[in-house]
């Protein structure tokens, strides 16, 4: 018998990466699952193999961002199996990377909604749906980004997923007295579609204590021991699962170089070239360090002393692929 048996769980992105990993397990484990995401035919695809290995799955598509998908999802939970024990509200973006003085308006709000203001409206539904079984645990994706550190360009996501944390605690507050437990699941660098290609997830694995990104299987298995009995007495906590990724000063200082957007577009420049100092790199490129880093230079004149890199690429604003 599973530890998750004869449970009913909601799982939010479940078509791929960590969400996926989490609705296999789960079912694995026994719980019945209500898988979300935007593309129905990969969440037929997650529930067909669910099904196939004897689970029992029920699929409701929608943006998470719309209070109707979250009351839809926990009526299918309490009509299709009886109701719900469990939500692993997992969906979320990256959204905009832009300085916060350059982000529109709207491009703040969608990555705020998307990833917080989802949080509260499944909630919202979740919770009186778990009351009527004598309790339940919600867990949130949240992330070392805007817990731990901030990283330049990234504002929006760190200020959604700080608030989570906020979120978190609230609902432990108000609810822990009537058995609903609440937490956040701080993922470290996972090889998702997110995390890029072979390259970018090697560079991210040097970030690591372990010096390799996870697996979404390994992050489903954090989300479990969430879920499950064994964490009976955890609510109002953060669990980060991120291989000893907590970055120091120089680390940071990488991220922001390896985050920072370009305005040069598609055609942008793609050769190499070694600079000596910060002052004679375009303002607005990409830098990504290679070989050892830091690797101090002398100053230059009256310059600040300053650390020497390589240009390696370029992101591209409008299609945020990496550029050559």
């Amino acid at each position: 018998m599973g530890i998750l048996e004869n449970k009913v769980a909601i799982i939010t992105g479940a078509s791929s990466g960590i969400g996926r990993a989490a609705a296999l397990l789960f079912s694995a484990e026994g719980a019945s699952v209500v898988l979300n995401a935007r593309g129905k035919s990969s969440l037929e695809s997650v529930a067909r193999q669910i099904e196939e290995n004897g689970g029992s799955a029920h699929l409701v598509a929608g943006d998470v961002a719309s209070s109707d998908t979250h009351e839809e999802l926990v009526a299918a939970a309490t009509t299709v199996f009886g109701g719900l024990d469990i939500a692993f509200n997992n969906a979320g973006t990256v959204g905009a990377m832009k300085p916060i003085a350059d982000m529109a308006a709207d491009e703040w709000h969608q990555t705020i909604s998307t990833n917080l203001t989802a949080a509260f409206l499944g909630s919202r539904f979740q919770i009186p749906a778990m009351l009527k079984r004598g309790g339940g645990s919600i867990i949130f994706t949240s992330s070392f980004v805007g817990t731990s550190v901030g990283l330049p360009g990234m504002g929006a996501y760190a200020a959604a997923k700080a608030g989570l944390m906020g979120l978190v605690k609230a609902i432990a507050a108000d609810y822990g007295a009537m058995h609903i437990r609440s937490n956040a699941l701080l993922p470290g660098g996972t090889d998702t579609g997110m995390a890029g290609d072979q390259s970018q997830k090697e560079w991210a694995a040097g970030l690591h204590a372990m010096k390799r990104i996870a697996q979404p299987e390994e992050i489903a298995q954090a989300a479990l021991f969430l879920a499950g009995p064994g964490s009976s007495f955890v609510t109002g906590s953060a669990l980060f699962a991120d291989g000893g990724n907590q970055p120091s000063s120089d680390a940071a200082l990488i991220l922001r170089s390896f985050l920072q957007t370009t305005s040069f577009g598609c055609s942008g420049i793609k050769t190499k070239r070694r600079v000596e100092r910060m002052d004679e790199m375009p303002s607005t490129c990409l830098v990504k360090p290679t070989g050892q880093f830091p690797a101090p230079v002398q100053p230059v004149g009256n310059a600040p002393s300053v650390r020497s890199f390589t240009v390696a690429g370029w992101i591209c604003k409008s299609c945020l692929s990496l550029r050559f």
